[in-house]
């Protein structure tokens, strides 16, 4: 049998849960959420990375949906609402295939059934306009993890990309913490800057993930995980979920997109648009600057060092499929996955380390968050804070 096949074999016992995809921005920015026109029970090979038939190639058991909208979009509540009524619609639409998922009990139940458990994660605490009573509706309508930031700070937190504002953290953002550790929701620590990390793991009582970060030792990013704070996982018993996106796994990678980033910005684009015109211009631009290549070697060298530092116990994966214009060779689209497990198997990695990456680490996360929840509440009310309240008059 080849690794490949050893791969497949195992996917279908123990299947990939990843943490992260954008399909529903994608559907928003592509076509309004017309469900019909980017019809995923089809392959929609020349407009997306994420569809039915690919997931079902992928061995993909549990999606966590991200419900983003930008930072700088006016009116990031209803945006939001409009992202989680998005995944709804397509779990409604593709009962035989998708399932609503809320718990760890519910992935295992979708993994019983076939189908594919579907989660969902808010990417920024800009989607609760600094209120813990939205945060509490966002719970309610389904969401399970909350990114503290995006790309730029928010009000109480400060993002990996940004200027540092809040010292990691503001009373209110520890605050934010804490109430998301007494509803279940998961704190997720991608996009923000080390500081906020590692404030953030000092402040929860529950295990933290990261959704789609990989390995700053192996690629000097700031969206990465320092090793300090790889480190903490274990004792925390958070989990970080490696994600493919080259810019962000292969150092090469992080130069050539500076300068395309900054031949958008020329154009009057926003460097994450991808679009039909964006993208014409980004391959405008690689015809000219022949874009590095990164491979799935290059996201296995950040899983190896990961396990290193952190344990098998606290690794998952969070591609960040339809959040990026470019994928690495072999994980073009979510049909991938059994190409980086061929070659982790290739590296001597167990079938026992696999089953814990792809399923066991995920869903035992979740558990845990919901434990601490349980106990929580039976001594927490709902926190009514403001960030006035906490972080002064003129928050």
């Amino acid at each position: 049998m080849t690794k490949s096949e050893e791969a497949r074999e195992l996917l279908r016992e123990f299947p990939v849960v990843d943490g992260h995809n954008d399909l529903p921005w994608a559907l928003r920015s592509q076509v309004r959420y017309d469900l019909g026109a980017r019809d995923i029970a089809v392959r929609q090979d020349d407009h997306l990375h994420t569809d039915i038939p690919r997931l079902r190639a992928g061995g993909v058991g549990a999606q966590y949906w991200s419900v983003y909208v930008r930072s700088d979009l006016p009116g990031a509540v209803p945006a939001t609402l409009e992202q989680i009524d998005c995944v709804r619609q397509l779990i409604a639409r593709h009962p035989a295939d998708l399932r609503a998922a809320l718990t760890a009990a519910d992935m295992e139940a979708a993994r019983a059934e076939g189908r594919i458990a579907s989660l969902m994660g808010a990417e920024g605490g800009h989607s609760i306009d600094n209120s813990l009573g939205t945060l509490r509706g966002l719970y309610e309508l389904g969401v399970r993890y909350m990114t503290l930031t995006h790309n730029d700070n928010n009000d109480w937190a400060d993002s990996a990309t940004d200027e540092p504002k809040a010292g990691g953290l503001s009373a209110f953002g520890r605050e934010v913490v804490r109430e998301m550790n007494r509803l279940g929701m998961l704190v997720d620590l991608s996009h923000v800057a080390a500081t906020t990390m590692r404030v953030a793991l000092d402040t929860s009582s529950a295990p933290v993930i990261f959704s789609h970060s990989s390995a700053r030792a192996v690629c000097d990013h700031p969206r990465n995980i320092p090793d300090d704070v790889l480190e903490r996982l274990p004792a925390n018993g958070g989990m970080a979920m490696v994600t493919f996106v080259p810019k962000f796994v292969l150092q090469a990678a992080v130069d050539w997109t500076l300068a395309a980033d900054e031949n958008m910005r020329a154009h009057g684009l926003h460097h994450l648009d991808t679009s039909p015109k964006a993208m014409e211009i980004h391959h405008a631009f690689e015809e000219r600057n022949p874009r590095p290549i990164a491979t799935v070697s290059t996201v296995a060298d950040h899983l190896d060092h990961m396990r290193e530092v952190a344990g098998i116990d606290h690794l998952g994966i969070g591609g960040d499929y339809d959040g990026t214009a470019f994928t690495p060779d072999g994980l073009s689209d979510v049909s991938g996955y059994p190409n980086l497990l061929a070659e982790l198997l290739e590296r001597g990695w167990s079938k026992a380390d696999l089953a814990k990456l792809t399923w066991k680490n995920a869903v035992r996360v979740l558990g845990a968050a919901e434990d601490v929840a349980r106990a929580l509440q039976a001594t927490r009310a709902p926190s009514n804070a403001t960030i006035e309240s906490l972080d002064g008059a003129d928050a």
